[in-house]
């Protein structure tokens, strides 16, 4: 029985060598892999809260150049709509400046040719004459400021003397001076001065309108440009700043993921320290307590198998040697208890203090029985570690998996990474453009002024 003891704690060792071997690898493997994804998360945390002052800096400049953008399209706009106020005001005048032009033009050009048919008043009717009369008198007071410097003082005495009374230049029957009237002639002169210097003036007005005319094209095309390559990069840079707040937002979040799985991996780290330490020092006091157990049960079993005792159990058996086999018996079981005790004692074990106490007093089948209990118990402890190698193993693939899935996810935050870094390079080029182009508009612009 106590080699079979012996043999069962031989074994017992190996296995639980073995079991540690494992453990002991599974230890090694999780600590080298979290120490490194701690250490990836911790720079992954860096380079995101990087990222996120750039990114944040980046909207607010886009912020602050839309604001810009917006004035200047709506100081553009105000610039046009103000120009096309003056615009309408301007036609305005040259269609009501036009149109009296027009009707004194084809007033006066009547009135010379009715003067034109005559040689002289006294071949006209009177209704005629009054009729030139009254175009001469609607005209000089409708554009008197207009034939300042056209008519003479005395051409202007004439007018006004003929307007007074127009019929004090005939009589009922024409005397020869009177047919002659050279005075209607100064008339003629002096109304065919006048259609032409409303005439000289409409050309002078409409020439002036087509230029008016081609300014004001030529602006509102100007800022109809200004303002719709403003409103392209407010929209373009509105787009921008949203591509650029949502890659924000994902990169803040992606900061808050990592830290949690930061503090997972950390708290993780700490318990698989603690415990393994735990289990190489538990390991380390099973193998000293076992290996002291595996010399006691040794020494306990040289005790009993000594060539004394063999020779007095060889013995046929005889009542005269009765005494003296009992005898022989209690000082080897006794000899067996103190080796058993001494170990016990030195390891502090319960089941060979418990085994040395019933060698001392029981008989060998009672010893028998405690060692079948021994090795029972020794049984379930190893059913024991076994199970807990199958939780280290479970622990070992589940941990596995999870360096997998942190390993996968690595790699798809180093391509956002690498998406965000083009998409500031092309922003960069963009904005350089932008600046080129606005460089280039304001030179226009001061050329154009």
């Amino acid at each position: 029985l106590l080699k079979d003891m012996l043999k069962t704690l031989e074994k017992e060792a190996e296995d639980d060598e073995e079991i540690y071997d494992k453990l002991a690898c599974w230890c090694t493997n999780n600590d080298r892999e979290k120490t490194k994804s701690i250490s990836d998360a911790e720079a992954r945390i860096e380079d995101l809260t990087n990222k996120i002052e750039e990114l944040t800096a980046v909207s607010a400049r886009l912020n602050t150049e839309i604001k810009n953008h917006e004035k200047e399209v709506a100081e553009n706009q105000a610039a046009l709509d103000k120009a096309t106020a003056i615009r309408e005001k301007q036609l305005a005048e040259f269609n009501a400046e036009e149109k009296d032009l027009l009707e004194s033009i084809s007033a006066l050009k009547s009135a010379v040719t009715v003067l034109s048919k005559h040689n002289s008043f006294i071949q006209m009717p009177m209704t005629h004459i009054q009729t030139v009369a009254m175009t001469m008198q609607r005209t000089m007071n409708k554009h008197s400021g207009m034939l300042v410097g056209v008519l003479t003082r005395s051409e202007r005495k004439l007018v006004t003397s003929f307007i007074q009374s127009p019929q004090d230049y005939f009589d009922a029957e024409p005397t020869f001076k009177q047919s002659y009237a050279p005075q209607s002639g100064e008339i003629f002169g002096i109304l065919s001065q006048m259609k032409e210097t409303f005439e000289k003036n409409l050309a002078q007005s409409q020439a002036e309108e087509q230029e008016n005319q081609k300014a004001y094209e030529d602006l509102k095309a100007a800022k109809e440009e200004e303002i719709a390559a403003g409103q392209s990069q407010m929209d373009a840079k509105t787009a921008e700043l949203a591509d650029s707040e949502e890659k924000n937002a994902q990169a803040k979040e992606d900061v808050e993921d990592t830290k949690t799985s930061l503090s997972a991996d950390e708290q993780f780290l700490m318990m698989l320290k603690e415990k393994c330490s735990m289990t190489d020092k538990e390991w380390e006091e099973r193998q000293k307590t076992r290996q002291l157990e595996m010399e006691a049960v040794s020494k306990a079993l040289a005790v009993l198998a000594g060539d004394d005792a063999h020779d007095l159990f060889t013995k046929t058996f005889n009542p005269a040697f009765v005494q003296s086999e009992s005898t022989e018996n209690s000082q080897r079981r006794a000899a067996a208890s103190r080796v058993l005790s001494r170990v016990a004692s030195k390891v502090h074990s319960p089941r060979l203090a418990t085994l040395a106490y019933q060698v001392k007093l029981d008989a060998f089948t009672r010893v028998k029985k405690a060692i079948d209990d021994m090795i029972a118990q020794l049984l379930i402890e190893k059913e024991a570690e076994i199970k807990h190698k199958d939780f280290c193993v479970d622990e070992f693939n589940t941990n596995q998996l999870q360096t997998e899935k942190k390993e996968r996810e690595q790699l798809d935050l180093t391509a956002k990474i690498e998406d965000l870094d083009m998409t500031i390079k092309a922003l960069g080029d963009a904005i350089d453009g932008l600046k080129g182009e606005i460089a280039e508009m304001q030179v226009q612009l001061k050329h154009a002024g």
